[in-house]
Order: C-alpha cells, then sequence, then structure tokens
C-alpha cells in the first residue's frame, strides 16, 4: 500500500450474525462487519509510524471515487459534495458491545483498544454523527458516476 500496489482501502457490509458465521465453511456467509473501524484501523497504522495520514486519505477517500468514476465525491473541492469524517487523533476507547453500530451487534475487534476515535460525519455537507448522536433526518443521496474512462493514474499501475 505505501508503494501503490495497493490503490485502495474499502470495505463491504457484511453484517452477518455470529450464527451466520459459525455455520460450515461452505454453509457460512462471507466477510465481517469491518466499515466502522476500518479507518481507526489505518490511524493506528499511523500512530505506528507505518503510514501518513495523507497516504490514508489517498487510499480511503481520494482514490476509491477516482478509480469507481464517483462525481464529486472523495476530495475537498468546491463544487464538491462535502463529504467529511473529523476524527479525535488522542481519544482512547475499546470496542465493545455498547459502542458496535453494525446491526448484527459483534465485531471482531471486540476488545481491542484504539487510539483515534471518530467524532464527527458530514454527508453533503450534513452533520449526520456527532459523538456518538445520528441525526436520522439527513439522509445521503444516491451516487453520480462519471461516463467515459477512468483515471489513467490509477488504471496504468498493476492491480491485485
Amino acid at each position: 500500500m505505501i508503494d501503490d500496489r495497493i490503490d485502495i482501502v474499502t470495505t463491504d457490509h457484511a453484517p452477518h450474525t455470529l450464527d451466520e458465521k459459525r455455520k460450515t465453511y461452505f454453509q457460512a456467509m462471507s466477510g465481517i462487519p469491518m466499515v466502522q473501524h476500518s479507518l481507526n484501523i489505518m490511524l493506528e497504522f499511523h500512530r505506528q509510524g507505518l503510514i501518513r495520514l495523507e497516504k490514508i486519505a489517498e487510499k480511503m477517500c481520494h482514490n476509491p471515487a477516482t478509480l469507481y468514476r464517483i462525481d464529486k465525491r472523495g476530495f475537498i473541492r468546491e463544487g464538491y459534495f462535502a463529504d467529511l469524517t473529523l476524527v479525535d487523533l488522542n481519544s482512547l476507547w475499546t470496542v465493545s458491545k455498547e459502542n458496535i453500530l453494525y446491526k448484527c451487534g459483534w465485531s471482531p475487534l471486540e476488545g481491542q483498544t484504539f487510539h483515534s476515535k471518530v467524532t464527527h460525519t458530514f454527508v453533503n455537507g450534513n452533520l449526520v454523527y456527532d459523538n456518538g448522536q445520528f441525526n436520522e433526518h439527513q439522509k445521503g443521496q444516491q451516487l453520480e458516476f462519471k461516463k467515459g474512462t477512468t483515471n489513467t493514474a490509477i488504471h496504468n499501475k498493476t492491480h491485485f
């Protein structure tokens, strides 16, 4: 990732119950709930000196928007939608059932302590998350995708 052989860091939302995950290999649902904690994991790598904050923004915001050709997203620019996450880089907390926001109610990271915490999230310029409180009145909107070719700066790299 640091040397750009990996272009993006993204997650899917896999809200499977523990009962679904405990089935045999060929019957168990794939994936794990990770969207809530993926940024925290990357910020731990930053804290350990393994990755710069700018590289995290590139891999988790800029490149996904560019690679998937999502119009007016992924960057802080005039005319773009204000999708922003604010983080306290010095806020120690531990993942527990009480602070898991996944509808499935579990995380493989239960008991893991992080040193950074998401404090606010804005979607389309609207505050939707404020220190544990959600604004259910503000909703997202359907993404629009650019037509045409993808960004050649990303597309010319080898993909794994």
